[in-house]
């Protein structure tokens, strides 16, 4: 096998991921549109895994969803049909989904149904709930499950036909213009969040609404700064999904935590996990929080970062590090190192402090291993045990075994 048929497979994968054009189409239950979704079901962030190996935030998320599904009564409930292996898991990405955090996806969730209108492909996630004792870190007091059902009684059917009065709203478009507003589209997204209420609120406005109803998904939206991630993660993965499956290409389509394991897919590998110990960020904790009581990392949404944006894009986001820790130069170094291990720079993502460049994009596992460089994430944190919540933001780097161990394999299988 030669170096240019290597060449020609990424620079197609890379092709597709820079070319792909995502919108958000409707909203609709996980059930009726996720492929594979079957009933005493929950779909989870990261590579595969059961009940008895998860970490504490998931359990807390997979409590949280049974009881919100009616499967379950109460926490103890909940426990005994989970312990007693009743309940199926596996990941969103087998099932062209992805979730934030625990991303645990319950058959009667509402979901975004993300098109990539250059492809055809279709990708699905839940609705942000917001920051704080949320499900997705692992929290599932009342007042978490009665948000849930606002957000399915109320929120989603909302959205999901003001998104069918507006014909489709270009998710390319908002997160390229969030770019340019200081956003990196994973851990900070207030601009994105902006630009997409801007979208959606004439056409609230056109609905049917009570007074008390249209302020509070307008408020909901406008108070939730990480509502667009909920949005920018499915547009991404639709993205990267038509560059999966490209023969000789070790360009890198998933990367994914699940608290317990680190793991990456790789084009040219199939579905094939690759995984390692998942590291715990190094970041800022909420007063009364410290690394002590961190999960290690846990969450689909590096995804983003597979993807070109997320920590590949902090030189947009200065800001982000009031959050996430470091400074603004920690920021802009960042975003520089990654061109490093990729395969070219996106078209439509640019950054304007490099006058303009376009974002690194397409990992490289060939790249990654010859230079000792791997990809930087910045990402939330949260409680090792279940219940808690989230406890802070940080910044990780994703082991290099895990890219050492993908790069034996692809050599393997083209007789190196």
């Amino acid at each position: 096998m030669s170096t240019i048929d290597v060449e020609g497979a990424n620079q197609e994968a890379f092709g597709r991921i820079i070319n792909g054009e995502p919108w958000v189409i409707d909203i609709d239950i996980a059930r009726r549109v996720i492929p594979g979704l079957k009933n005493k079901m929950l779909l989870h962030a990261g590579p595969p895994i059961q009940w008895n190996r998860m970490a504490g935030p998931m359990k807390g998320a997979a409590i949280g969803a049974l009881i919100f599904e009616g499967w379950a009564d109460d926490e103890a409930d909940a426990l005994k049909l989970l312990e007693e292996g009743e309940i199926d898991f596996s990941p969103n990405h087998d099932h062209d989904a992805v979730g934030p955090m625990a991303g645990i996806t319950a058959p009667s969730m509402p979901v975004f149904i993300i098109e990539n209108q250059r492809y055809g492909n279709r990708t699905f996630c839940t609705l942000n709930e917001g920051l704080g004792k949320v499900l997705r870190y692992g929290a599932y007091s009342n007042e978490v499950i009665d948000r849930l059902n606002w957000m399915k009684q109320v929120l989603a059917p909302a959205l999901k036909e003001a998104i069918k009065l507006s014909g489709g709203i270009n998710l390319k478009e908002i997160i390229s213009r969030a770019l340019h507003m200081g956003d990196e589209c994973h851990n900070r997204n207030f601009a994105g969040t902006s630009l997409f209420l801007n979208e959606i609120t004439p056409y609230l406005l056109d609905l049917d609404l009570s007074s008390k109803e249209l302020s509070s998904i307008i408020n909901f939206i406008k108070n939730n700064g990480h509502f667009f991630l909920n949005l920018s993660m499915p547009a991404i993965k639709s993205m990267l999904d038509p560059a999966h499956n490209i023969k000789n290409s070790t360009i890198v389509t998933v990367m994914s935590r699940n608290g317990v394991d680190f793991g990456i897919r790789v084009s040219g590998l199939g579905d094939e996990w690759f995984t390692d110990a998942a590291p715990i960020p190094k970041g800022l904790y909420f007063p009364g929080y410290s690394e002590a009581d961190a999960n290690p990392d846990i969450g689909d949404s590096s995804i983003t970062e597979t993807g070109g944006i997320g920590g590949f894009a902090m030189a947009s986001a200065p800001a982000i590090v009031q959050f996430v820790g470091g400074t603004a130069q920690d920021a802009v170094n960042y975003t520089k190192e990654m061109y490093n291990i990729t395969w070219g720079k996106h078209k439509a993502f640019t950054i304007p402090y490099l006058n303009f460049v376009g974002t690194p994009t397409g990992i490289d596992i060939i790249k990654v291993v010859e230079t000792g460089i791997t990809p930087v994430i910045n990402t939330g944190i949260a409680h090792k045990e279940p219940g808690v919540g989230q406890v802070g933001a940080g910044i990780l780097r994703a082991p290099i075994s895990v890219f050492n161990k993908a790069l034996r394999r692809f050599a393997e299988k083209i007789g190196i």
